[in-house]
């Protein structure tokens, strides 16, 4: 039995809003359907503002460009996360700060704390597998007196904010829940990704949300982020298509971030039916794992819900104790040569060539190490059957034992 890792949903109402896009509405870059895909987005999140972007680097990049973000300022981010999130930070400009990670994947609050300077200008937590951080005590750092004392804005939205801005990378936790509240809604500003491996994908794209304190108005930066997402235009190119609205201006160093009609139609095919159907699918899934490796001592299993958090089951972050890297690499071996595709996520960022040649050392970050040694990311895609779980679970125990036995 073959089992593919990552599974994108193209079912029939994929292809529905994808034909009705090419054959009735008449437009392929940013225009109805994108717009239909936002205000499905605004009404999952509670969101004020929403904007489809073409991927969560470009809309992590225009929420630090707005902001002010540049040279020599400083963003801090986990050490253990994709290379995107440092990537958005280094492609302005700045410098991203590494911290660690607790034991269920997130941002180490009070190593946070310990990485705040005069120089930082914005944190960005990673929902990790679809986690939420802990928010409010990030909140509660990023307002201490001691760090907006410590804050020095650049410019007019950082002297009106007054302290570090909240960026949650939300890539893989579209309706997740903290604290009741639906990500989205619960940073400053949020940034998901519909890349082909996430929960609803649009092929490649993402979208920003904003949850901006007083005295800021979302819908007021919503369009302005819109602008600078069209390389500063201040017209759409569907909106020039029009009879006599040709004239636009460039009020801003923007750059082409937007997405696509085409992509949006597969994202809102899904979106529609993401609470209804296709997230409680994933939670069965992590939950058939959950159960069947909680008879095994060996099997660290990864957090799902607890008192403030409610994941959205992105990923399935399985470890395995007392087993060292070449061991789990041994396993995943003997699972592929089964047909299971799995994965790891993710190598740290401190063990990459790029930053550690920028002087980050692993050996700084030991629970990143920690959790990424032993861990293999298990298949969650909708459409898994229960055949397809029972041969997922029961290859990894035997790869398992195959190692421990020292076969």
């Amino acid at each position: 039995m073959k089992i593919k890792f990552s599974l994108p949903l193209l079912d029939r109402d994929v292809i529905r809003e994808v034909h009705y896009t090419l054959t009735d509405v008449g437009w392929l870059c940013a225009g109805p359907q994108t717009k239909a895909l936002e205000q499905e987005i605004a009404k999952l999140t509670g969101s004020e503002a929403t904007l489809c972007v073409s991927s969560w680097t470009s809309g992590a990049m225009l929420v630090l460009r707005w902001l002010g973000v540049g040279p020599g300022d400083e963003v801090i981010v986990p050490a253990y996360t994709y290379c995107a999130t440092a990537l958005a930070v280094m492609n302005i400009g700045a410098k991203p700060i590494m911290v660690d990670v607790k034991e269920d994947f997130t941002i180490d609050p009070e190593k946070l704390q310990k990485a705040i300077t005069c120089r930082t200008k914005a944190i960005i937590p990673v929902d990790l597998g679809g986690l939420p951080c802990d928010y409010e005590t990030i909140f509660q750092i990023v307002k201490d007196d001691r760090a907006k004392d410590q804050f020095s804005p650049n410019g007019e939205i950082q002297t009106k904010l007054g302290r570090a801005l909240v960026l949650a990378d939300a890539a893989h936790s579209i309706g997740a829940r903290y604290r009741d509240v639906q990500v989205g809604r619960v940073a400053d500003a949020t940034v998901f990704s519909f890349h082909s491996a996430k929960n609803i994908t649009t092929g490649e794209g993402g979208a920003v949300c904003l949850s901006l304190p007083e005295p800021f108005s979302n819908t007021d930066e919503g369009c302005f982020l819109r602008t600078l997402s069209l390389n500063g235009q201040t017209i759409s190119a569907m909106d020039k298509n029009q009879p006599g609205t040709w004239r636009y201006d460039i009020v801003a160093q923007g750059y082409k971030a937007n997405m696509s009609d085409l992509c949006a139609a597969v994202g809102l095919a899904q979106i529609r039916k993401y609470e209804r159907e296709l997230l409680p699918e994933r939670k069965r899934i992590c939950e058939f794992y959950s159960n069947r490796f909680s008879q095994y001592e060996w099997a660290v299993l990864p957090p799902s819900v607890d008192d403030d958090r409610v994941s959205a089951c992105h990923l399935y972050l399985l470890r395995i104790k007392n087993i060292s890297e070449e061991q789990r690499d041994k396993m995943i071996q003997l699972i592929s040569k089964k047909g299971v595709g799995v994965n790891v996520h993710y190598i740290p960022m401190p063990m990459l060539t790029l930053f550690k040649s920028d002087g980050y050392r692993i050996e700084d970050y030991p629970a990143s190490y920690k959790l990424y040694h032993n861990e293999i990311t298990l298949p969650v895609y909708n459409g898994l059957s229960e055949e397809q779980l029972a041969h997922v679970t029961a290859t990894v125990i035997k790869a398992y034992e195959a190692v421990n036995s020292g076969s």
